[in-house]
């Protein structure tokens, strides 16, 4: 087994506990509930097949499921995410070549592209569970207050969570 396949796994490990034990309870007024455990879809190399992909979304979300009795919500979200992945990178990176590594990060796509394609994923993410779990459009404000704030929050941890990734080596100062 590879030595970043072996990483990968105990990242999505990691990640999955945290979120079913930490960030599932985390509900900073009422609002922003952080969505941590997207970002192993998010980091999935580019390289890697659809059908590899979008059974990793639809497994990672059924495993978040079962511990979090959401029937099947983040299942849903992912699978949808993982289908869409590819197509929002596509938005920002037109070309494979621009890629320095397969797998999208700040080092491989650069600060800007990679907060602008964390933003739309992340985004995407939220509205798409949320509107599932709100399953009506009858407070429009709240449930666009939950989107947003949300995703900034999520935001916030996956770049902590990249910036821990990055081996010491290749940091830039």
């Amino acid at each position: 087994m590879s030595k970043t396949l072996l990483q990968f796994i105990i990242l999505t490990l990691i990640l999955i506990i945290a979120q079913v034990v930490v960030f599932n309870h985390i509900c900073l007024f009422n609002v922003a509930v952080p969505m941590v455990f997207i970002y192993v879809l998010l980091r999935l190399p580019v390289t890697m097949s659809f059908n590899w992909v979008v059974s990793i979304g639809f497994f990672l979300g059924l495993t978040v499921d079962l511990f979090s009795d959401t029937y099947g919500m983040n299942a849903m979200s992912c699978t949808l995410l993982a289908i869409l992945r590819r197509p929002i990178l596509r938005l920002y990176v037109p070309r494979d070549e621009d890629l320095t590594k397969p797998e999208p990060s700040i080092m491989s796509l650069g600060m800007a592209v990679y907060f602008k394609y964390l933003l739309t994923t992340t985004l995407l993410y939220c509205a798409l569970i949320f509107i599932i779990e709100a399953f009506t459009f009858f407070n429009p404000l709240s449930l666009l207050l939950r989107i947003l704030f949300s995703s900034l929050l999520s935001m916030v941890i996956m770049l902590g969570i990249d910036s821990l990734m990055t081996p010491r080596s290749e940091k830039r100062l």
